[in-house]
């Protein structure tokens, strides 16, 4: 299942590039992210509550950062497991480009589910990714802005 968008933050692309390897920041923006903190230098270990209709799932996994094109472009990579629930994959190539003062993130993100959570039916999973995919990038977009906004605030 593949997802594709692109959101347009009002900030320059190096603030957007820090956020998006800044633990911190992408934890408060990941739905139901109760942990993300680096154990390398391109690796993240992770624990997440996921809600797919009316079951929620826990999983805890790495999250792993390769053809990393600084200021510009990464894959992520992310693979958990829940203890009944099974597993889930996923990979998504993020790409920034500048326009004018502002920033565009491009995103095409796959996942594959294995287990109780690939019972639940491939529409199911796939409208649960989307929105959770829509939720982390508007939340990331107000956090950049919200960062940025500080920023300018402390220059002051």
């Amino acid at each position: 299942m593949d997802i594709e968008g692109q959101e347009r933050i009002a900030a320059p692309r190096d603030i957007v590039w820090r956020a998006l390897n800044d633990a911190e920041t992408i934890r408060q923006c990941i739905p139901g992210c109760e942990r993300l903190e680096w154990i390398s230098d391109n690796e993240l270990a992770a624990s997440i509550k996921v809600r797919f209709s009316l079951i929620s799932l826990g999983l805890a996994g790495t999250i792993t950062l390769s053809n990393i094109e600084a200021g510009e472009s990464y894959t992520l990579s992310a693979e958990g497991q829940g203890s009944i629930a099974g597993f889930a994959k996923g990979a998504a190539d993020v790409r920034l480009e500048e326009d004018g003062t502002e920033t565009v993130l491009h995103y095409i993100a796959g996942a594959q589910t294995g287990g109780r959570i690939s019972q639940l039916g491939s529409k199911l999973v796939r409208s649960t990714t989307e929105k959770l995919a829509a939720k982390f990038f508007a939340d990331f977009n107000a956090a950049v802005i919200a960062k940025t906004a500080e920023a300018r605030t402390e220059g002051l």
